[in-house]
């Protein structure tokens, strides 16, 4: 089944191109099937490419997908056009009465920031909250992941004395579990930050398993499996050149950055990186949302009851 955006939405043009099928909206309300919907809170600085990594990921599902774009109102973001958020993103605060299969919140390029610093904390906070009652899975990804498995648990972050940056390997700690279904035993995965959580300060109480770990890198994913909740800490949606770019503009701008681990072809930032992780990324969507399929109410009102 295809994605279903809007049709004037870029990621649209961006997805029909790679051969993802993307379905208009009118055609979606005649077929006689209930679609998942699935909300992105997107707090990244580059929307659109952020749209299209995710939309491609969910676009790939046999199911149809609703792809609802979420902001937050307390923050108006600097490096989109005000014409873009107002055309395709719909502040939390005004869809606080519906119901959601699925929400994703992404990562923010904040994470050196206490999380009580952040502007918009408080009301991240209140859709965390409001995610119990409204949302039957969340799916929380780099420093998205870290504020939520603070918000609901106190767990920290702890700054890292380099930034672990590149591309690493880790392990599948857990082959039974659905949202792994179909993954190598070892995998390599993007990583881009400054911060991590650490295995000693997860609560022992709460339900929490750790499905992927890097010896490099720590953990790399979490579930909370009462909650439905994944905590994805790494990139695995990054586009083949996600690192090379980010890579280039900080040397552009003067910073000292290293050049990403196990990226570029012999670490020549000059040659253009190889993508090992894409087969990946979608198995991880794909199992998510065929347990979001296989346990959701088919009457959307009964998630959170």
């Amino acid at each position: 089944m295809p994605i279903r955006i809007p049709a004037n939405l870029p990621a649209a043009t961006v997805l029909a191109r790679e051969g993802v099928m993307v379905m208009a909206e009118d055609d979606a309300d005649r077929q006689d099937i209930r679609p998942l919907r699935v909300a992105l809170l997107n707090l990244m600085p580059d929307k659109i490419r952020t749209e299209a990594q995710i939309a491609r990921l969910v676009g790939a599902s046999p199911l149809q997908v609703e792809l609802h774009l979420l902001r937050m109102a307390s923050h108006s973001p600097k490096t989109a056009s005000p014409e873009h958020m107002l055309s395709f993103y719909r502040p939390w605060d005004e869809v606080r009465s519906e119901k959601f299969d699925g929400l994703i919140v992404t990562g923010a390029p904040i994470e050196l920031m206490d999380f009580e610093q952040v502007t918009y904390w408080p009301e991240l906070s209140a859709l965390f909250d409001w995610a119990d009652d409204h949302v039957h899975s969340l799916f929380s990804i780099c420093w998205g992941a870290q504020a939520a498995l603070y918000h609901y648990h106190g767990v920290p972050k702890h700054t890292l004395d380099a930034k672990a940056f590149g591309v690493f390997r880790h392990r599948n700690l857990a082959p039974s579990s659905p949202y792994l279904r179909g993954f190598s035993d070892d995998f390599s995965i993007p990583v881009s930050r400054w911060t991590e959580v650490r295995r000693a300060d997860l609560p022992e109480d709460r339900g929490i398993e750790v499905l992927m770990e890097g010896a490099d890198t720590g953990l790399c994913m979490l579930v909370e499996a009462a909650k439905r909740r994944l905590y994805m800490f790494n990139h695995v949606e990054y586009d083949s050149t996600s690192l090379a770019e980010e890579y280039h503009r900080d040397v552009a701008k003067g910073s000292q950055i290293a050049v990403p681990k196990n990226y570029f072809p012999a670490d020549d930032p000059t040659r253009s990186p190889e993508n090992r992780w894409r087969s990946h990324a979608h198995l991880l969507f794909g199992n998510w949302l065929n347990e979001l399929y296989q346990s959701t109410p088919f009457d959307i009102a009964e998630i959170g009851g």
